[in-house]
């Protein structure tokens, strides 16, 4: 454990230190934190990060109808700032905001007993310029902006939407990507052209896409060169029985994000696969037969079709974002599902 001269506090006196303690426990107190130790949103601090964009701090950005919330950019730097965000970051924050008011049919599910969090990926030049982690450990912790920028949505989230656990956060078990999942899309490393430019956006572009889920799903395979067998995986691990809701429609209008690591990417685009082939396949091996269904007593309003029908998980392709990730020191990639389509783009605005 280094020493105050070690880490730079030799010029802070103890009244200094305990004055942070005590601002920081009030915070605890007064429920404004996710379980976690926040920054003090002293003046100061908020006007650095209202500098980084041209909008109203008055502005509105995200709305929560059915609960009478809203928030705009003021709120949003507040709580930049409890997060340990730098003011650098605020643009991409604030295109992170823009994408969740845009998600078709809102973020109710964020209140809902299956515990949706909030997955954010990057793309375009801010990657590098706010040092976002794109390589190792993406779903992991260690990396400052990574951290702090899907931490101050969660902040969000429980502050100015008020959705809180015990509260009106229904979640029975919840997942640790609600403290933050955030990351940016390997662009250095993909076979095919960045997420941003299949939705439409010119390269050099910064995006921020946020998507609803329930978790995310380790997969491995180290063990082929052939696309189909990691394909396979990989529509395996999206048709997990678990993740099946009972009763039609439910059953097949889930959507997902697959973080596909370097390393599969690679070996599926070097035999000639698209990204839309890859959609493609996946949409048609994600599901499950009658017969399994039966095993799990997942047949409801299903019970004339035959044991051999396969009931598909999606309604189509584009159920399924395709984002090259992580680093290429392994066969492995993630899959992130959710209820329903989540989903929606914006676009990081210019200094």
């Amino acid at each position: 454990m280094a020493n105050t001269t070690d880490i730079g506090l030799e010029e802070l006196t103890s009244n200094d230190v305990n004055k942070a303690r005590r601002a920081i426990e009030y915070y605890f107190e007064k429920g404004w934190t996710d379980g976690l130790p926040v920054v003090p949103p002293i003046a100061s601090f908020v006007d650095e990060f209202l500098a980084r964009t041209k909008r109203s701090p008055d502005e509105v950005i995200l709305t929560q109808s059915h609960l009478h919330r809203a928030c705009t950019v003021r709120h949003a730097a507040i709580n930049a700032v409890m997060a340990g965000c730098l003011p650098e970051y605020f643009p991409t924050l604030l295109a992170a905001i823009d994408a969740c008011e845009k998600i078709d049919g809102g973020r109710g599910m964020m209140q809902s007993t299956t515990g949706q969090a909030l997955l954010l990926f990057v793309n375009g030049p801010v990657r590098n310029q706010i040092e976002l982690n794109c390589t190792n450990n993406i779903f992991g912790s260690g990396d400052r902006a990574n951290a702090t920028i899907g931490r101050a949505m969660r902040l969000i989230t429980l502050n100015v939407l008020d959705i809180r656990p015990h509260d009106l956060d229904q979640s029975s078990h919840g997942t640790p990507a609600k403290y933050s999942c955030c990351f940016g899309e390997n662009e250095e490393e993909s076979p095919w052209q960045p997420y941003h430019v299949d939705k439409g956006y010119a390269p050099e572009a910064s995006t921020v896409t946020a998507h609803l889920i329930r978790s995310d799903l380790h997969i491995e395979h180290r063990s082929t060169q052939t696309p189909e067998h990691i394909l396979h995986t990989i529509a395996d691990s999206l048709s997990y029985a678990g993740a099946i809701y009972e009763a039609p429609p439910y059953n097949t209008i889930n959507t997902a994000v697959v973080a596909m690591g370097p390393e599969h990417a690679n070996i599926i685009a070097s035999k000639g696969w698209s990204k839309q082939a890859v959609r493609e396949f996946l949409y048609e091996n994600w599901g499950r037969k009658i017969s399994d269904l039966k095993r799990f007593g997942k047949v409801i309003e299903l019970e004339d079709q035959p044991d051999d029908a396969f009931i598909k998980n999606s309604e189509s392709p584009d159920s399924i974002s395709l984002v090259v990730t992580g680093a290429s020191n392994a066969g492995v990639s993630t899959v992130c599902l959710s209820f329903v389509n989540r989903i929606a783009t914006a676009q990081v605005e210019e200094p």
